[in-house]
């Protein structure tokens, strides 16, 4: 069941960039926002997906949930190799770690400066619905961003309350969304492969 959620907009805007990880954790969020009156448009920035074939499963999965809603998406460079220099010292940090605070303040800031060249004054992130994550990390991050460009405002809300969680769950099985079962990089899937005892895919 749909949950009715009255949100407190930022400054009233009615149109926010909303930094997308991937199709389930948006599609609550995405309904959310519109059942408001905000018009997100959807900034796809994760370099951090590892291996390319999984960015590219979860980015398609993205546009389809975007063209469904006939809202705008964007995609952002992938630059794995960059993101991997950008974490250099941090691999062997435990998942909610140093190296997860600095992906999201690298991902936000890129989504900051596309919001700041293209008229938006808001921004979020669907990385604050995933209960894996660290929401202080998540508000610091943007914050961060924020501050390097004048007149920004990073949206903090916490996308896990109010129903949205079970909504999440619902809108996965109504529209088979592709659920991915490891966070993106290649630490969090090792992680995950020592629990299951997967093998690893292979860098091309």
């Amino acid at each position: 069941m749909k949950p009715v959620i009255h949100l407190e907009v930022p400054g009233d805007a009615r149109e926010v960039l909303l930094h997308c990880c991937c199709a389930p954790c948006s599609s609550a969020i995405v309904e959310c926002l519109l059942d408001n009156g905000v018009r997100p448009t959807l900034f796809f920035c994760n370099p951090n997906i590892y291996p390319r074939e999984e960015y590219e499963r979860r980015k398609t999965e993205c546009i389809r949930h975007a063209r469904r809603l006939g809202l705008d998406f964007v995609d952002d460079d992938y630059d794995h190799d960059g993101w991997v220099a950008e974490m250099c010292g941090l691999e062997g940090e435990p998942e909610r770690g140093a190296r997860c605070l600095r992906c999201f303040t690298t991902r936000l800031r890129r989504a900051a400066r596309y919001a700041a060249d293209h008229g938006f004054t808001l921004f979020t992130t669907t990385l604050a619905s995933s209960r894996w994550k660290d929401l202080n990390q998540i508000n610091t991050a943007g914050r961060v961003a924020a501050g390097e460009v004048p007149g920004l405002l990073f949206w903090e809300q916490n996308w896990r309350r109010g129903g949205l969680q079970e909504r999440r769950r619902e809108l996965i099985a109504a529209y088979d969304f592709y659920n991915q079962t490891y966070c993106g990089c290649e630490y969090s899937m090792r992680a995950v492969a020592a629990h299951t005892g997967e093998p690893l895919p292979t860098k091309e």
